[in-house]
């Protein structure tokens, strides 16, 4: 793997696994940065240097520290954290975290853009059955929702005007036993938490629009609409398709693909009108050891990046007034 230039990633020079290492070309700075994909995927190289990511795991602990890292030194943005115990299937506790950074937390006029945080603990669908029992390194399920939303935070705290978005980082999307559809008793834990207490963040006015995204760095990625997510949010579904029809025609057919249970679900049935993002067709590497970055694709985090920051404004300038 390549080095993970510290240049890139303010913050974290203390933390191991990073070494300084001089860019052969630095882009200049500009008042109105651009997604770039290579942030990103410097940000899915990271998170990989501490898997297994799941709850109880000392990269759980490693990926919070992480986000506090990269989100902190942004002035208009205001960091909490959402901390409650969940009952394991063997009846111990497990501590729970959603890490919330909301950009300009004064205004009433929000979107929610979501991933999941936590990855899987073990490798269950590997096709070497020797290589089960070993942890599922998760560049794409999950480490690339979340370098999209830190990416996408930086450049949306740099709008030309003052935007409010909540980048949300779920715990335990994979469920109580951290195997994700390898439980046949699967339930997210921190989205329907966060859903419970949304009193906690909205006095009055839910956000305007919510995105859930969740694999989405695979080469030649294909994002199709989510079906039921047309139950709660066909408007924003066409808003954010016709956008990807104009930046990247191949990457957001318009086909339908079947229904995805996933962290949109909670935020939906409280009354916010919310989508999911997701390529599901990723195999044979799904839940493998396989999962790995050389599977992921500047191309498709650029694609999905500038769709995601053009939603994103295009949304609040809508119902600004």
């Amino acid at each position: 793997m390549p080095q993970v230039c510290a240049k890139l990633l303010p913050g974290v020079l203390s933390m191991p696994g990073f070494v300084a290492c001089a860019l052969a070309a630095d882009a200049p700075a500009t008042e109105a940065p651009v997604f770039e994909a290579a942030r990103a995927m410097a940000h899915i190289h990271a998170l990989l240097t501490w898997s297994p990511r799941s709850m109880g795991a000392a990269g759980h602990t490693r990926t919070l520290e992480y986000l506090d890292a990269q989100l902190r030194a942004d002035p208009h943005m205001d960091l909490s954290r959402q901390n409650w115990a969940e009952l394991s299937a063997d009846g111990s506790t497990m501590a729970m975290t959603n890490f919330v950074a909301r950009l300009n937390p004064q205004l009433k006029n929000r979107v929610i853009l979501a991933t999941h945080y936590d990855s899987i603990v073990r490798a269950y669908r590997d096709p070497d059955a020797a290589r089960r029992s070993l942890p599922m390194p998760g560049a794409n399920n999950s480490a690339s929702g979340v370098a999209v939303l830190i990416e996408a935070a930086r450049v949306l705290s740099h709008a030309r005007h003052p935007i409010g978005v909540d980048f949300i980082f779920f715990d335990g999307e994979e469920g109580p036993l951290s195997l994700g559809a390898g439980d046949r008793n699967w339930r997210a834990l921190g989205s329907p938490y966060f859903a419970k207490h949304i009193g906690e963040f909205y006095s009055g006015k839910l956000p305007v629009a919510a995105v859930v995204f969740d694999m989405v760095c695979k080469r030649d990625i294909r994002l199709h609409p989510e079906r039921s997510s047309l139950d709660s949010a066909t408007p924003d579904i066409e808003l954010l398709w016709g956008i990807g029809h104009k930046l990247a025609p191949a990457n957001f057919p318009s086909s339908m693909q079947g229904i995805v249970l996933d962290d949109q679900t909670a935020l939906a049935a409280v009354g916010i009108p919310s989508q999911l993002l997701i390529d599901f067709d990723y195999e044979p590497w799904f839940n493998t050891t396989g999962d790995t970055e050389d599977k992921c694709s500047l191309e498709s985090l650029q694609a999905v990046g500038d769709v995601t920051t053009a939603f994103t404004m295009t949304r609040l300038r809508s119902t600004a007034h």
